[in-house]
């Protein structure tokens, strides 16, 4: 179960975590690799120095839910080769997941942690919960290797995301933070060419 860390961040206010603010640790359970474990964000800071997608969902056995989980899966592999661990989250319970992964042929292919976020206190912490129902809004969170959140993406339930573009953030993101002083333009991939902000591109572009 995660603990209760409102005290931590109380500095955020009702609107919660913002760019370029540092994500607070938590320790949340999980279902992964057929298992229940404990994770903590901060598992991934530090040494390990990994990149997080936090991915948020409203339920399991559910309908755009699993098009989403499944989209995520098999790109599982290109977020990991960019430098990423992706924490998919609903407020579902561990023992909940670990039925949907048996049930399902789109979630069994799920090799990522499920988080269980029962209590609400992460989804809570990241703006996405939806009080009149217990759940979580489709949020989608890049936070850096330094724990400093990136990138938000908050849609509509009634809305699925696209796990290419996600990805794509993602490497935008990466590439700004490992090329000091270059910023990335409409639609970037990598390969593609980037800007460095100055006097000399105003009114140009």
């Amino acid at each position: 179960m995660a603990k209760n860390i409102y005290s931590e961040y109380d500095e955020f206010s009702f609107d919660g975590i913002r760019i370029g603010h540092e994500v607070p640790d938590m320790e949340i359970e999980a279902f992964h690799e057929n298992k229940i474990k404990k994770i903590r964000l901060s598992d991934y800071r530090g040494k390990k120095g990994k990149w997080v997608i936090l991915f948020f969902y409203p339920a399991d056995f559910t309908f755009v839910c699993p098009t989403e989980l499944e989209e995520m899966a098999d790109h599982y592999n290109e977020f990991k080769k960019a430098g990423a661990e992706v924490l998919s989250v609903s407020t579902d319970t561990v023992f909940v997941h670990k039925a949907w992964h048996n049930d399902s042929k789109a979630i069994k292919k799920i090799k990522f942690p499920m988080l269980a976020d029962p209590t609400g206190n992460l989804s809570r912490m990241m703006n996405v919960y939806i009080d009149e129902e217990g759940v979580a809004f489709r949020g989608s969170f890049i936070i850096d290797p330094e724990g400093v959140l990136q990138a938000i993406e908050v849609n509509s339930n009634d809305i699925g995301r696209n796990a290419k573009e996600l990805l794509r953030k993602l490497q935008a993101a990466k590439f700004v933070r490992e090329h000091g002083g270059q910023v990335c333009p409409a639609s970037w991939e990598p390969g593609g060419d980037t800007l460095k902000p100055g006097l000399d591109l105003v009114g140009k572009i």
